[in-house]
């Protein structure tokens, strides 16, 4: 750890800068579906992987990609990131087919696994833990910054230029932090240099999550079933394999001992579950549904992530003074009451009304993400910090993915492979409706995650978690 204000800086600004790209561009594709459905011809269930594609992709590459950053460097990882993520972004612009689009996709989340498994450790690892909660919560901000600015500008870009605008809009912004991580961030951080890289026991994991993220998108067919239960199986094998690894990809220990690190990180999973697949399903249910443009549905949902921007630099702060669990499982009930409003969401539904559900949603997210990651990152020693930074980012895309595989879970049960169109509006909904209900369940059992791994104990500064550092 260093305490040079200036790398502090630089890795604040290189950290938070690369948080807002990938959920910019996630949140601007969201709203360019309907614009590339109508462009291949896609039914509900291909469109979904649009979005899938790029989440699967970095749920399964995130904990490699943080082990390889710990023990070759964490800088290098990073780099190389960016790098893969910009230039992916491009070949989506270039797109030509539904295949091409899907494969550049799944390859742009690679990228986006180097980036998430590197960039909140080199954050921690810069930051002393009186500071730490602080510099998260504006890296959580710039998340919550690029939340916004994809809706507003994602509409706009694609209802006067076209989807593919959406994709060309990354190329500065990962130019500019390939650039800034040249020219200001001198150090590397490599705290496992020399320790073995677990290939098996990556391979295991990676295939195990296609099995099941597939499975879903086949089911009600028995190979979707049969799929899931594979994927379930590897994810066994995969923690069995781990126990027993002598240079573990994911150290099942800090789970075993930790109780702060697990509950916090279980916690972490049920909320991105949760609350993912929202953006997505307003997305389609405002242009069809309501019939608004790519720009005015943008418009809609920015409320959500607006209000989370200043609610995660608050309780970011905040959670360097106070258990931040309990501020985490306050942003869960808040989650949970949103998305019970969402239930009913239906042909008659205002547009007042989701805003309100919207604004809600944004204050409990807020108020959960900073303090969860201050808690999983300050439970453990710096030696770990990648491992934590990779485990928190795979809980967050598994959420992400699991939350991907709901919505295509409803879609195949409910609507089947056809084309989102004015004769299975009714469909659609009921699909909205049933992933709802499961998102509403998910992060009401979230709550008690949160509560119950914030029975450690402060500093004797009251900031951060002491707890038993692993």
């Amino acid at each position: 750890m260093t305490e040079d204000p200036s790398q502090k800086m630089a890795a604040l600004v290189v950290a938070s800068t690369s948080s807002f790209l990938t959920p910019f561009m996630g949140s601007s594709v969201n709203i360019a579906l309907p614009a590339i459905g109508e462009e291949f011809a896609l039914d509900a269930v291909t469109l979904s992987w649009i979005t899938t594609s790029a989440v699967l992709a970095a749920a399964i590459f995130l904990v490699p990609f943080g082990r390889l950053g710990d023990i070759y460097g964490r800088k290098k990882v990073f780099t190389c990131g960016v790098f893969v993520y910009t230039g992916s972004a491009l070949l989506c612009a270039l797109a030509v087919s539904t295949p091409m689009l899907i494969a550049s996709r799944f390859t742009q989340g690679m990228g986006g696994a180097m980036i998430f498994g590197t960039g909140t450790a080199i954050l921690t690892s810069a930051f002393p833990a009186r500071e730490r909660g602080k510099a998260l919560g504006v890296s959580v901000a710039a998340v919550y910054l690029g939340l916004t600015l994809g809706p507003s500008l994602g509409g706009f870009l694609t209802y006067h230029f076209g989807w593919r605008a959406v994709f060309l809009s990354n190329l500065p912004v990962g130019l500019m932090v390939i650039l800034m991580v040249a020219w200001r961030l001198k150090g590397e951080w490599a705290e496992a240099q020399g320790e073995r890289f677990d290939l098996f026991g990556s391979a295991l994991y990676c295939l195990a999550l296609v099995a099941m993220i597939y499975g879903f998108s086949r089911l009600p067919e028995s190979l979707g079933g049969g799929l899931i239960l594979v994927g379930l199986v590897g994810i066994i094998a995969f923690v069995l394999w781990e126990s027993r690894s002598d240079s573990p990809l994911l150290e099942m220990s800090l789970f075993r001992k930790n109780r702060t690190f697990a509950f916090s990180n279980i916690a972490a999973l049920i909320n991105y579950s949760a609350t993912f697949g929202i953006g997505f399903l307003l997305s389609l249910y405002l242009q069809y549904i309501k019939g608004l443009s790519a720009q005015e549905a943008g418009l809609v949902l920015i409320a959500q992530p607006l209000l989370m921007i200043f609610v995660a630099l608050l309780s970011g702060w905040l959670s360097d003074k106070m258990r931040p669990q309990l501020l985490a499982g306050l942003g869960m009930a808040l989650t949970t009451i949103s998305l019970l409003t969402l239930i009913d969401l239906g042909m008659e539904t205002s547009i007042r009304s989701v805003l309100a559900s919207l604004m809600i949603l944004g204050l409990g997210v807020g108020l959960f993400s900073s303090p969860n990651t201050n808690a999983v990152m300050s439970s453990v020693h710096p030696k770990f910090y990648g491992v934590a930074s990779s485990t928190l980012g795979t809980m967050r895309l598994t959420g992400h993915m699991l939350s991907m595989g709901t919505v295509m879970l409803a879609f195949s049960l409910y609507m089947g492979r056809v084309v989102i169109a004015p004769e299975n509006y009714d469909l659609f909904l009921r699909s909205g409706q049933a992933a709802f209900v499961a998102f509403a369940a998910l992060s009401f059992g979230g709550i008690f995650a949160s509560i119950i791994g914030g029975k450690g104990h402060k500093t004797n500064e009251g900031k951060g978690i002491r707890g038993r550092q692993f």
